[in-house]
């Protein structure tokens, strides 16, 4: 991957300043350490840090056309690109370099914003039409490249990350109170909103358009199902099997193409070694793979790790951590997350990158996607049963049960989501969501309340597909995870940011384009057949890994969080943010609720749905106050606040590699 950055004048031709745009590339050094580049004309600026991976010499970007009416600036890859390039030389184009940015130009030239539809892979692209005097801006399918903008002085300027726009010097840093409210009751970042004011993120599967002093948004792609009873569906499922394998190996194979040796991420678990295991296949040897082992922070799955990187002969690198090195973690997650992160594994992936990166590697493999598009996570086993209760005893016994947990939090229910806050359907995440909306009434202050008036996180999350009452319920709830957690977790706190701030690209076989749409089309239960997850993927592991890593149970990696945020040997810093002093500062929470919930975490037990909420809430609030010191201006605790001057420092930058600047020759009209 990459990082870009640039701004178009939606006023006229105004010349962007080459400082400003050095500034907003230099934020997001670790995107690309290995090189730099600027094209600049009157009304547009278009910025690159590379990270070469494709065409190590000639793929230095901004590219253009043969006559330089088109440029463009990829993050990320486009995987059939020498599928694409033969197809384009076919068709009378000249290529100047191997790179897959390249492709952007030509496709645009044959096909214009149809070139979203053909382009597949992972790409966040900004590409300027001269002639045209149009800007477009286009983000993958899924969401697994960030891209983010903001409109200020008749400028529209974008990033890759928030850092580069707040480097720019033209927006400052304030807080989006909605965007806070959408991670208290998902415990993910919003795929519609930032948690900065006035900085937007271009949604999974746009594109925008700006030109004449407009600025237009198109979504075009969307996870769509079959109708409920019309999925595929066979008396044998083996052709079914046969598929997915068929397009897993694809997947893996197009993952693997490029100029620099790939390395994979491993768990133990299914999904991990069955990527591992197509890709050392594929490549003829054992691919090196990486694991995280907790050592009394969470579930350790070392032995696992290692006996699936053993039966694939596998050289395994193995990071490991406790709770103060997942604590001392946090600040550089928060820096390079730009938001709070409640999932305290995402640290540890943070540290993994960092090992990939030190032993010289830049590209992972990893197993995001299976649970999303085959059911692995224990809500849809819970989904599976509540249906099960409903058909034998209506819809009062999951309701009771229901309201009994919601009441053992005690707190308001005028702040409880409503009942079906998904298009008429109570999806299988709403139990977690709606428990984490009634713990806002124990921490959130008045002011915050205030603030939020009569939002609901609900019109923010893009639940908004018109075809969705007509799916299976399990299909509804699966594209909740695709549209929230996906998005908003896996490929953000977890994914992009903690694999980028070390110059690693996370690439996910699973979320393949054919792999996602194969998914969506097989019938329910060659996804969750009783309550056994991920059904259809098992069968094909079976065919290639022994039975016992085959048929092993879904293992939900986290790492300790109240363990690590507030049992004793915590950092200093833990407790000035959550002090009465700076939880008033930045008022969004009732500083009496937290230090009466802190209070009584320590005396709960640890597996009453209270206490879970509470360490969830709680280490949510910690979060968003270290969040808020990082880029605020810092006065909570004692640690050092990010500012855009400090910016080109942070995070780990390749000292071997060549970094250098250009302002491209362009056409002064």
């Amino acid at each position: 991957m990459c990082g870009i950055a640039g701004a178009f004048d939606l006023q006229g031709r105004r010349e962007f300043s080459k400082a400003r745009l050095l500034a907003m590339t230099s934020a997001i050094a670790h995107r690309g350490p290995e090189d730099e580049q600027v094209h600049i004309e009157p009304g547009v600026a278009l910025g690159a840090r590379r990270l070469a991976i494709v065409d190590l010499a000639g793929g230095r970007q901004p590219l253009c056309n043969e006559d330089g009416t088109v440029w463009v600036a990829q993050n990320g890859e486009v995987f059939e690109y020498p599928e694409f390039q033969q197809e384009l030389l076919a068709r009378g184009h000249t290529l100047s370099t191997r790179c897959d940015t390249e492709l952007w130009v030509h496709l645009y030239e044959d096909l214009g914003l149809g070139m979203f539809d053909k382009a597949r892979g992972q790409y966040a692209v900004s590409l300027w039409d001269r002639k045209e005097r149009k800007l477009i801006l286009g983000r993958d399918r899924v969401g697994i490249c960030p891209l983010y903008y903001a409109e200020v002085d008749g400028w529209l300027i974008w990033g890759s990350e928030i850092k580069a726009i707040l480097a720019s010097g033209m927006i400052d840093a304030r807080p989006d109170r909605k965007g806070i409210d959408v991670f208290f009751n998902t415990f993910c970042a919003s795929t519609s909103r930032t948690f900065f004011e006035g900085v937007k993120i271009l949604p999974p599967g746009h594109f925008l358009v700006a030109r004449d002093g407009r600025i237009e948004m198109k979504r075009y792609w969307d996870l769509d199902f079959p109708d409920a009873g019309d999925e595929r569906r066979l008396a044998d499922p083996t052709p079914l099997i046969d598929e997915l394998e068929h397009l897993m190996r694809q997947a893996v194979e197009r993952r693997l193409r490029g100029d620099v040796p790939v390395v994979s991420y491993i768990s133990g678990g299914l999904d991990s070694t069955g990527v591992l295991g197509l890709s050392s296949r594929e490549r003829g040897y054992a691919v090196p793979s990486f694991t995280i082992g907790l050592d009394r922070a969470g579930p350790d799955e070392r032995s696992q790790a290692a006996e699936s990187a053993g039966a694939l002969g596998s050289k395994l690198t193995m990071v490991t951590m406790g709770r103060s090195d997942i604590i001392n973690a946090y600040p550089e997650l928060i820096r390079a997350a730009e938001g709070p992160v409640m999932d305290s594994s995402a640290a540890c992936l943070m540290q993994l990158a960092k090992a990939v990166h030190q032993q010289g590697f830049k590209v992972a493999l990893t197993g995001e996607g299976a649970d999303e598009a085959l059911a692995g996570y224990p809500w849809f086993k819970t989904q599976q049963i509540r249906q099960g209760l409903i058909k034998v005893f209506g819809n009062g016994i999951p309701s009771a049960i229901r309201n009994v947990v919601v009441g053992s939090l005690r707190g308001d229910p005028a702040h409880l989501p409503p009942r079906y806050a998904t298009q008429g359907f109570r999806s299988a995440q709403q139990d977690v969501y709606d428990l984490m909306a009634q713990a806002r009434t124990h921490i959130y202050s008045g002011d915050m309340w205030n603030h939020l008036g009569p939002y609901s996180v609900y019109e923010d999350l893009g639940l908004d597909h018109d075809r969705f009452t007509k799916w299976a319920p399990l299909n509804q709830s699966l594209y909740v995870g695709y549209k929230v957690m996906l998005a908003g977790l896996l490929l953000h706190g977890k994914g992009d940011r903690v694999a980028m701030n070390s110059s690693v690209e996370g690439r996910y076989p699973l979320l393949d384009e054919d792999v996602v749409a194969f998914c969506a089309s097989i019938a329910p239960e060659y996804k969750l057949k009783g309550l056994t997850d991920k059904w259809i993927l098992r069968q094909v592991a079976a065919r290639t890994l022994p039975k016992k890593i085959a048929n092993r149970p879904k293992t939900m990696f986290r790492a300790s969080r109240s363990e690590a945020f507030f049992d004793d040997g915590r950092p200093a810093w833990v407790d000035q943010l959550l002090s009465r002093e700076s939880l008033e500062k930045t008022g969004y929470f009732n500083a009496e609720g937290v230090i009466r919930e802190r209070q009584a975490l320590a005396g709960k037990s640890r597996f009453t749905p209270r206490r879970i909420i509470m360490d969830l809430s709680l280490t949510c609030v910690a979060a968003t106050q270290l969040w808020h010191h990082t880029f605020f201006g810092g006065g909570l605790c004692e640690l050092p606040s990010w500012s855009p001057s400090r910016g080109k420092t942070d995070g780990p930058i390749n000292l071997n590699g060549s970094s250098t600047h250009r302002e491209s020759l362009s056409a002064r009209n």
